[in-house]
């Protein structure tokens, strides 16, 4: 069975490569205030929708229902169809639900558009590995991946500011219209700037279905394993604090909605700073002849043990030092995101790299399901974030862990099939 055509022209210049990684970082950045600007108005919903902290919990975590569910499928269509095709789709798809939060009436209606956003949101991260590991060498993927992450950590710093100062002049419906109307205007320059990658002289396919791994034999890796644990690990302690933070800010800390604005999107612009820092890093290591194994494990493993600084964070009852200790916290997780996506492209190769990266994800967004769920029943039961962030510290310890021991070497796997092709965007 032949795949459908793919192109047999490659972007002409570095230019226009690096362009297309721009407007990723930007649909990253976007992606992320889609997915994260329920909890900057999560009082606000709440009292309008009468909703508990566990209620809260539910819908932080719908997302990552279909999200992680649906994943693998998005992996499989980007391994075999126009990556710049399918991702256009989930694109409109989850700023559309984005934008018709704005008129919900209840919770069963905002649980189900949580849904849709995740179903959409299902095909960015296998879209950027196939398009990062099929454009940039080894010694690059650690830059091109910090940009990546870069973006989607400013997505929650931009969106807690925005939508911080947005709730006090448009309220909650106010926010949600003017954030999904404008996310679409990015589909104007991802339309110019992709629609030459498909010439319709391009009848030729790059790979037939037999040269493709399966995900059975994905799934029988033990490097693969490393990764999925491993990014579990640090997905429970990101997704915590992309849902729980500024909740957390507000009802402990006591900050008020410009306070929440300026300082409660300060973590964020932290890993966002510290992921560029790290890619950058780390690929001049290995440009200089490091081994990648030695540096891709070390950044990812550091950077979570460091996570353990929110712990601290939580228990001193000066503000100042919580707020510095947890961004010590969120600067050390930058170490970590700017290479865990440069591991597993360089493991996967380019055949594998979206349904190992779509079958990894689905993994590793179950945190997504279980984090915020779990701290708001903690919260609820207890009354106190104290063991909502002992979870944290430990599950990043395990994390930690799970790269250093389980993973195995950093390099590209041996597929049984030789690609018949290079495989072109």
């Amino acid at each position: 069975m032949e795949l459908s055509p793919t192109p047999t022209r490659a972007i002409p210049d570095a230019g226009r490569r690096w362009l297309l990684l721009g407007l990723l970082v930007a649909s990253v950045c976007i992606n992320y205030v889609d997915r994260g600007n329920l909890s900057v108005a999560a009082r606000e919903i709440g009292e309008e929708l009468s909703l508990t902290m566990t209620d809260k919990g539910l819908l932080f975590s719908a997302f990552f229902w279909s999200y992680a569910l649906c994943l693998p499928f998005s992996g499989w269509l980007i391994d075999r169809f126009r990556v710049t095709h399918i991702y256009t789709c989930g694109y409109f798809i989850w700023s559309l639900a984005t934008t018709l939060t704005g008129a919900v009436t209840g919770m069963p209606i905002l649980f189900f558009l949580r849904l849709v956003l995740g179903a959409g949101e299902s095909v960015a991260y296998p879209a950027y590995s196939k398009i990062i590991s099929a454009r940039f060498r080894e010694d690059e993927r650690g830059i091109a991946n910090a940009w990546i992450d870069a973006g989607s950590k400013s997505g929650p710093a931009l969106g807690v500011l925005a939508g911080g100062l947005m709730l006090g002049s448009m309220g909650w419906r106010g926010m949600f219209y003017c954030i999904g109307i404008a996310s679409m205007a990015w589909l104007v320059p991802w339309y110019f700037a992709t629609r030459k990658l498909d010439p319709p002289e391009a009848s030729k396919p790059a790979y037939t279905t037999k040269d493709l791994p399966s995900f059975r034999k994905i799934l029988s890796l033990r490097s693969a394993w490393g990764t999925f644990i491993g990014l579990f690990c640090a997905n429970y302690a990101w997704y915590f604090l992309l849902t729980w933070l500024p909740p957390y800010l507000v009802t402990v800390r006591h900050y008020t909605p410009r306070m929440l604005a300026i300082y409660g999107s300060l973590p964020f612009w932290g890993v966002a700073a510290s992921s560029l820092a790290g890619g950058w890093i780390s690929d001049r290591w290995i440009r200089s002849g490091g081994n990648p194994s030695l540096v891709r494990k070390t950044f990812v493993s550091t950077g979570l043990l460091l996570c353990t600084l929110l712990l601290p964070a939580c228990v001193v009852k000066n503000d100042n030092w919580s707020l510095v200790l947890t961004l010590g916290a969120c600067l050390s997780f930058g170490l970590f995101s700017s290479n865990v996506w440069a591991i597993t492209q360089t493991l996967a190769g380019e055949r594998a790299a979206g349904k190992w990266t779509g079958a990894q994800n689905a993994f590793a967004n179950l945190a997504g399901i279980v984090a915020p769920w779990a701290t708001g029943s903690i919260v609820d039961r207890t009354g106190s974030f104290f063991l909502a962030f002992v979870a944290v510290a430990g599950i990043s310890v395990l994390g930690a862990l799970s790269y250093l021991f389980l993973l195995g070497p950093v390099k590209e796997t041996s597929w049984d099939t030789p690609p018949h092709a290079k495989l072109l965007l």
